[in-house]
């Protein structure tokens, strides 16, 4: 009987590391060709994280111009490499930035704690091809715009943080994740005027990202990617505030959050005074008690107690021969006297 093979089916899906293998894609680009909606990814049925489907990669896979022109959709520029491309200083590119015309996409913090923005290289060529910014690029500043600078004006966070938002809301259709990923962006206070339910932020919590820059919990890069990702402005933190109303309102209406009791933490218990019966009723055989701290030795005890130590040591030798022939030193015949006048000559001036 002649054996038959039997050939594993096809997965529908893969893993994200592998999707940006096949499409030859960093780890960081194909992330972001994903929040950019150029890939297409589907939530995992054994309810891991998202997965790219088999026909989405064949689809990429018969575009024309594969991979550059994958590639070149994801590319990003810093602000050095991004003056380079509008071919204007880099004050000005940084300038540009501030006022909110060219939007970073993503950010990192560098080694010396100072953030650094990155920008699509597709939008900024878009940018400098544009006619209508052609004053912007050559020529000097209106004046309104430059007494924004004046001002401080710094759209740079803020732009980031609406970028990265829609990111997070492309991903997923459930209400829940929705309002966590409003909630990521809003102070812990704002959130619990919004949601006053206990039960309710600590669901929300759950489906709360975190900021994308990776650093130690409480490291100073940490601290600064959390006040990156918090808004700080008015109109802001308002508009956040009536959208994590909105979609909370809609979570609640599909499913209501689960009411988790948590355990009581009882206090420990005071201890007992001590009495003398108490202390008559303690068994010999029990623990010893904890002694008192020493006092802290001064000076004038350390030399009272060497010369204490000095003393006993002298009188335990003294208990061997030596100590007997001081008693019997009344038998011991007495030294003779030498009288140098009568006898010796005199000394001479050496012996002085």
């Amino acid at each position: 009987m002649p054996g038959s093979t039997v050939t594993p089916p096809r997965r529908l899906t893969c893993a994200p590391s592998r999707a940006a293998r096949e499409l030859g894609l960093k780890r960081g680009e194909f992330d972001l060709a994903v929040h950019l909606g150029r890939i297409r990814t589907v939530p995992d049925e054994d309810g891991g994280g998202r997965r790219v489907a088999r026909a989405e990669i064949d689809r990429l896979c018969s575009a024309e111009n594969f991979p550059e022109t994958l590639q070149g959709d994801v590319a990003t520029v810093g602000t050095a490499a991004g003056a380079a491309l509008l071919r204007v200083p880099t004050g000005r590119f940084t300038r540009l930035a501030r006022l909110g015309l060219v939007a970073p996409v993503k950010l990192y913090v560098n080694r010396y704690r100072a953030v650094v923005w990155l920008y699509l290289a597709a939008e900024l060529r878009q940018f400098g091809a544009d006619g209508k910014r052609a004053d912007l690029l050559t020529g000097r500043m209106p004046e309104e715009l430059r007494g924004r600078l004046g001002a401080g004006l710094d759209l740079r966070p803020r732009n980031w943080r609406g970028r990265h938002l829609g990111f997070l809301l492309r991903q997923t259709d459930d209400p829940w994740e929705r309002a966590g990923a409003v909630a990521a962006f809003l102070d812990p206070a704002h959130v619990a005027d919004v949601v006053p339910d206990a039960h309710e932020r600590a669901h929300l919590n759950r489906f709360r990202p975190g900021p994308p820059v990776h650093g130690r919990p409480g490291s100073p890069s940490a601290h600064l990617a959390e006040k990156i990702m918090t808004a700080d402005q008015q109109d802001e933190i308002g508009w956040l505030r009536s959208e994590l109303a909105r979609v909370v309102d809609e979570a609640r209406a599909q499913r209501s959050a689960p009411r988790s009791v948590a355990p009581v933490v009882q206090p420990p218990p005071r201890p007992a005074p001590v009495t003398a019966h108490s202390k008559a009723a303690t068994p010999r055989c029990g623990p010893p008690a904890a002694r008192a701290p020493e006092r802290p030795r001064g000076l004038l005890d350390r030399l009272r107690g060497g010369s204490t130590r000095r003393a006993r040591a002298r009188a335990l030798r003294l208990e061997g021969p030596e100590q007997a022939l001081l008693d019997d030193r009344h038998e011991q015949a007495p030294l003779s006297v030498v009288d140098t006048t009568a006898g010796q000559p005199a000394a001479t001036g050496r012996d002085r």
